[in-house]
């Protein structure tokens, strides 16, 4: 881990946006040599999955702000035959799921985001075996604390859809993420030393 920073946020009361705020700062600070360990880390965690070997269509997301980096996992998903989809936004600020090629050339969305070019073709959410969620803070309860935007919340309340695996760094696990009640919860969280079956919404 990294010395001087508390694996756990002491004070679960913090606000979402304040336990946001130092969250990413603990992400941001890792050098481009701990991301890419943390990346391959990952990949082992995430092939734990039940269902991994199986699952046919993956939705990933392209790695920004310090998230950890879906790279390495999105080769490996790729060379097992698997067809990759990225969240699209959609006007309604919910997400759709585009095909992702390997040779697509991707454009950039009004959040400076790139998505597969405006041809490729859209999943339901329902259709997709794994989504896997980028997250700022993570708790055992599957608890995910994103961004802020709410889109995969959105996108996700309701469904009986895929398996939702989110993606971290150790360091962004918390004791507690507060809930609010449209809050969607993780399945499993795969994180570069671990993978975590979560148990439920307390």
């Amino acid at each position: 881990g990294m010395p001087g920073i508390p694996l756990f946020m002491p004070d679960a009361s913090l606000s979402k946006t304040q336990l946001r705020s130092a969250l990413r700062q603990r992400r941001q600070v890792l050098s481009p040599d701990q991301q890419q360990c943390a990346a391959q880390s990952l990949t082992t965690a995430v092939e734990a999955l039940p269902g991994w070997p199986e699952a046919r269509r993956i939705a990933v997301y392209l790695a920004a702000d310090g998230e950890i980096d879906t790279a390495p996992l999105c080769q490996r998903a790729r060379a097992m035959g698997k067809q990759l989809f990225l969240p699209v936004i959609k006007t309604d600020n919910s997400l759709s799921f585009a095909l992702w090629q390997a040779e697509d050339t991707l454009a950039v969305n009004r959040y400076g985001i790139p998505e597969p070019p405006r041809h490729a073709g859209l999943s339901p959410v329902t259709d997709l075996d794994i989504i896997f969620l980028p997250l700022v803070g993570w708790d055992l309860h599957g608890g995910r604390l994103g961004m802020g935007g709410g889109f995969y919340d959105r996108t996700l309340s309701g469904t009986d859809g895929p398996l939702r695996v989110g993606l971290a760094h150790a360091s962004q696990q918390v004791d507690f993420i507060p809930q609010e009640e449209w809050d969607i919860s993780l399945n499993f969280v795969a994180t570069d030393t671990a993978l975590h079956h979560c148990q439920g919404a307390i």
